[in-house]
C-alpha cells in the first residue's frame, strides 16, 4: 500500500470533517419549535423585544430557591429609571460595571487587540448592542426579603476606579438598600490577573430573618458569524466531579432547560481563544441552569449557577462570594483556579496528546521567543520521534518504486486475468522482499499526532496575531500573500513524483489532484497551522529522496 496516500486521503478526509461539521452548523436541521408550555417554562410568555436587556426584562431571572417556590417573589427596586455607568480600569481590564443591577456591562482585555493593525482597539468581550449580546450578570434571589436582583438599582461612591501602580488589589464596592436590609456587592481586581472576586455581605437591620440566595449567570447571543473553514465550539460549558465536562449547546436550550445539582464546580461561556466562567467555592451547593430566550431580538441564552438559601438574623450579617474569570484560555492560569477550567480549551477527543504537544509548543517559544520558530521546533521533535516508523514507510514505498517498471510488465501480461496477476505480484514482493503493507501502521499511528497538534495550534491563544517573520504576521488567521499554502502544494507535488505511480490511471489523475485541493482548503487555514505542514512536507521530502535514492542504487536492502 502506498502510505502517502494512505495519509494524504486520512488528511483529506480530516479537513472534510470539518467543513461538514461546520456546514452543520450553519445549515444544517433545527430543533422543532416549541410549545408554548415550553416556551413559558424557559421564559417567561408575553415579552416584547427589547435592545436594552437590563431594562424592565424579567425573563433572565432564575427560579426561587425550592424552599420558597410558593411564595411570590418581590422584585425589590426594580425601575426603569436611567443607571450609571462605573469605569473601572486595571493594567489587563478595561469595564464598566452598570449600576442597575452591578452588573459588568463592557469589558475589554488590554493585552488583546481587535486586530494586527488596530492595537489601540482593545477586544471588547463582554458587550451589549443591537446585535450582539454578551453580558455578566449576578445578583440575590429571596421570596420573603427584600433582595437585589441585575435589574435593581445600586449606588456608587464613585463614577471611576483604576488600579494604582504602587497597588496590587482594587476593590469597586455597589450597596442597596430597602427595608432595614443592605447589601454592599464588591467586584475585587487583581493585578495581572482576569480572575475577579465577587462579595455580596447582608447586612440586615430589619426586624425580620432575612432568607435568600445568590445567583451568578452569564447571557450571550450567537455568534454573528463563524469560520466556514475551522469549527469551533461556541457555547455553554459545565463542570463538577460529577459529570466532568458537559457542553450545553444553544439548540439544546432551546428544547430544554438545562438543570444540574452541583457541589462546586463551575458554569462557563466559552468560543475560540475566551471564556467567561462563575466559578463557585469548593463547599458550595448550586442548581446550574439554562434560560433561552427566543422572543428577543437577537435571542439570548445564559447559563448559571444558583446558590442554596442562606439565613441572615436581624442585626447580622452573611456573605456570598463567587469567582469569575474572563479573558483567554491560558491554560496555565486555568488550572490555578479551579479544577477541570483548563479543559475549556477544547482539544476534543485527543486531549490527552493535545495537551503534551502545547506544553512542548509553550516550552520551545520561551527558549527562541517566537511561535512561528517554536512550530518549527515542535514539527522537528514531532518528526525525530516517529523518524524510524517514518523510515519503514519510506523504504517500502521506495522498493515499490523500484519494482515499479516490473510491475508493469507483469500488468501488460496477464492483461485482465486478476488472479494470475496478483499471484505474480505476490511471487514478486516475495522475491523481493517487500511488504506491501509494512508501512500502514506508522503512517496510521502519525495521524492522531497531526490531528491533536491540529487542535493544540488551533486552541493555542497565544498564537493569536502572534508574529514570525516578513509578511506573517498573525499565526492565527490565513497567510494575506498565500505564500505557505502555495508551498505547501508544490511540496506535496514533490513527494508525488517521490511515490511509486499507482498502476491505475484514474487513481493516478485523482493523486495529482490532491496538492491543487490541499492548497485551496489550506489558503484559508491559519498560517501557524500550514506552517507546521511545510516543515513536515520539507523534512518528510529530504528523508524520503534519501532513503529512495539509496535503495534504487542498492546501497540500501
Amino acid at each position: 500500500m502506498n502510505n502517502t496516500r494512505l495519509f494524504l486521503y486520512a488528511a483529506l478526509a480530516f479537513v472534510g470533517l470539518l467543513i461538514w461539521e461546520q456546514w452543520q452548523a450553519d445549515y444544517g436541521p433545527k430543533p422543532q419549535p416549541q410549545s408554548q408550555s415550553q416556551q413559558e417554562t424557559i421564559s417567561a410568555a408575553g415579552n416584547t423585544p427589547s435592545q436594552d436587556f437590563s431594562d424592565q426584562d424579567l425573563t433572565d431571572l432564575p427560579e426561587m430557591a425550592e424552599s420558597a417556590q410558593q411564595n411570590v417573589e418581590p422584585l425589590g427596586q426594580l425601575t426603569s429609571a436611567s443607571a450609571q455607568l462605573v469605569h473601572v480600569e486595571t493594567d489587563v481590564l478595561d469595564l464598566y460595571i452598570d449600576t442597575r443591577g452591578g452588573v459588568i456591562k463592557s469589558l475589554k482585555l488590554k493585552d488583546y487587540s481587535l486586530a494586527v493593525d488596530k492595537p489601540e482597539e482593545y477586544l471588547e468581550l463582554i458587550h451589549s448592542n443591537q446585535d450582539s449580546v454578551y453580558i455578566i450578570q449576578n445578583g440575590l434571589r429571596s421570596s420573603t426579603s427584600p433582595a437585589p436582583t441585575h435589574h435593581s438599582i445600586f449606588n456608587a461612591a464613585q463614577t471611576s476606579y483604576r488600579l494604582q501602580d504602587s497597588d496590587e488589589v482594587l476593590r469597586v464596592p455597589l450597596s442597596w438598600t430597602e427595608n432595614g436590609v443592605q447589601v454592599v456587592k464588591t467586584y475585587q481586581f487583581t493585578r495581572g490577573d482576569y480572575l475577579i472576586k465577587v462579595n455580596h455581605r447582608v447586612n440586615n437591620q430589619s426586624d425580620q430573618e432575612w432568607v435568600g440566595s445568590q445567583y451568578r449567570q452569564i447571557t450571550r447571543s450567537r455568534p454573528l458569524k463563524t469560520s466556514k473553514f475551522l469549527y469551533t465550539y461556541t457555547g455553554a460549558v459545565v463542570y463538577n466531579e460529577e459529570v466532568k465536562y458537559e457542553k450545553v449547546k444553544f439548540d439544546d436550550m432551546e428544547e430544554q432547560s438545562f438543570k444540574l445539582t452541583s457541589n462546586g464546580g463551575w458554569a462557563a461561556m466559552i468560543q475560540h481563544y475566551f471564556l467567561s466562567a462563575w466559578v463557585a467555592e469548593p463547599e458550595e451547593t448550586n442548581l446550574m441552569y439554562s434560560i433561552a430566550n427566543t422572543k428577543r431580538n437577537p435571542s439570548t441564552y445564559t447559563i448559571g449557577m444558583r446558590s442554596q438559601s442562606l439565613q441572615v438574623q436581624p442585626g447580622q450579617q452573611g456573605e456570598f462570594n463567587s469567582k469569575l474569570f474572563v479573558g483567554p484560555k491560558l491554560v496555565n492560569r486555568l488550572e490555578e483556579i479551579s479544577p477541570g477550567l483548563e479543559l475549556t480549551v477544547d482539544y476534543g477527543a485527543l486531549t490527552f496528546l493535545s495537551k503534551p504537544l502545547y506544553w512542548l509548543l509553550s516550552f520551545f517559544n520561551g527558549i527562541v521567543g517566537n511561535w512561528g520558530f517554536a512550530i518549527i521546533l515542535l514539527t522537528l521533535l514531532v518528526k525525530a520521534v516517529f523518524f524510524k516508523l517514518s523510515e519503514t514507510s519510506y523504504k517500502s514505498m521506495a522498493k515499490m518504486r523500484k519494482v515499479g517498471p516490473r510491475l508493469k510488465t507483469l500488468k501488460e501480461r496477464y492483461g485482465d486475468d486478476r488472479q494470475k496477476m496478483n499471484q505474480a505480484m505476490m511471487d514478486l514482493y516475495k522475491t523481493e522482499k517487500i511488504n506491501p503493507m509494512g508501512g500502514c501502521l506508522p503512517i496510521l499511528v502519525q495521524i492522531p499526532v497531526f490531528i491533536a497538534l491540529y487542535w493544540a495550534l488551533l486552541e493555542s491563544v497565544e498564537l493569536r496575531q502572534a508574529p514570525f517573520i516578513l509578511w506573517i504576521t498573525d499565526l492565527s488567521v490565513k497567510d494575506p500573500y498565500f505564500v505557505l499554502p502555495l508551498i505547501m502544494g508544490v511540496s506535496m507535488l514533490i513527494q508525488q513524483k517521490l511515490n511509486p505511480a499507482p498502476p491505475d490511471p484514474i487513481q493516478a489523475k485523482v493523486m495529482m489532484a490532491l496538492p491543487i485541493i490541499f492548497t485551496v482548503f489550506f489558503a484559508f487555514f491559519p498560517s501557524g497551522l500550514v506552517l507546521y505542514w511545510v516543515v513536515n512536507n520539507i523534512l518528510s521530502i529530504t528523508q524520503q529522496y534519501i532513503i529512495t535514492k539509496r535503495i534504487e542504487s542498492g546501497q540500501e536492502k
